[in-house]
């Protein structure tokens, strides 16, 4: 008699549930990618507005604008040699930010700030923010904050 070689019906099932368990356990950590993915790209945005105002405040120190309380460096309006907090200047020094991003929130006056959110109409595109805040002295340089909402991954500061 020939002996075959092979997995019995119960070894099969057996593997099928053992891999449905595995996917139910994992499946909620990949869902949940959205979420990173929201973090990161505010985190992204962070980077990109504090990069460029960098750059133009190395501009201005070069053209002797850093201590001015109102300027213009490559048509970007300027405070203290960093963007004012303006659509418009902020447009101007970081690209593609007026494509892929929406004002969702401007103050004006001393320490003016401009919040940027996802160009989404998702309930909670609004609760995750990156605010820009102006230079208010030419010892004291602009800052970027990022607020973390709900929607949003708190735990990648």
């Amino acid at each position: 008699m020939k002996r075959q070689n092979g997995f019995t019906l119960i070894e099969l099932v057996v593997v099928i549930v053992i891999l449905g368990i595995l996917a139910v356990t994992a499946a909620p950590k990949f869902l949940n990618l959205q979420d990173d993915a929201r973090a990161s790209s505010l985190q992204g945005l962070k980077g990109a507005i504090e990069g460029a105002a960098g750059i133009t405040y190395g501009k201005a120190a070069i053209q002797g604008k850093e201590a001015a309380v109102s300027g213009s460096v490559d048509n970007i309006d300027i405070v203290y040699g960093y963007p004012a907090a303006t659509s418009a200047a902020l447009t101007s020094a970081v690209t593609g930010l007026a494509e892929d991003w929406k004002v969702i929130k401007i103050t004006t006056g001393n320490g003016a700030s401009i919040a940027y959110s996802y160009e989404s109409t998702a309930a909670n595109a609004t609760q995750c923010v990156v605010t820009y805040t102006q230079a208010t002295s030419p010892s004291s340089a602009a800052s970027t904050k990022v607020t973390f909402g709900s929607g949003c991954d708190s735990s990648a500061n």
